[in-house]
């Protein structure tokens, strides 16, 4: 091989190795970003796994928000009305976070079940509902319904 042939090969190997070594650094930065959504249904079924960081979507049970006297921290329910995984906060809420408000919670699952938020996310406008969500709820109305239906039919 000549000289000039065995230069040629080596800056062609080194351009084939730096592009690979980038791609594999942004598919690796790639897979640490991923962030799954689920729904307090999936959650309940096992979807989620213990300590992967998630966002979760539903709606403040009403009746279910707990302050502790003297500290940040807040306990509350998330529900799709199928549903309901408990959630703990420590943190400032969002002005609009209220019970029956639709929000977005960003965080971990822990071994007994509990949601440990790390962010509350609350839209603005009352109407807006992650779609999943949105579903779920309509789903489980209906079938609310329809008992209601069938206990007034007999």
């Amino acid at each position: 091989m000549t000289p000039v042939r065995r230069k040629r090969l080596i800056i062609v190997v080194v351009i084939v190795a730096g592009v690979a070594i980038a791609a594999a650094l942004g598919l690796q930065a790639f897979r640490k970003n991923l962030l799954y959504y689920f729904t307090p249904v999936q959650v309940a079924a096992g979807d989620a796994h213990v300590g992967q960081r998630f966002r979760m979507g539903g709606l403040v049970a009403m009746g279910s928000v707990q302050r502790s006297p003297g500290s940040m921290t807040v306990h509350f329910t998330l529900t799709d009305m199928q549903k309901s995984v408990p959630v703990v906060y420590t943190g400032i809420l969002p002005d609009l976070f209220r019970e029956g408000q639709g929000i977005v919670v960003y965080g971990t699952l822990d071994k007994q079940g509990l949601f440990v938020a790390q962010q509350v996310l609350a839209k603005h406008d009352a109407k807006y509902m992650p779609p999943e969500v949105a579903a779920a709820i309509k789903k489980a109305k209906a079938a609310q319904q329809a008992q209601i239906a069938a206990k007034a039919a007999s």
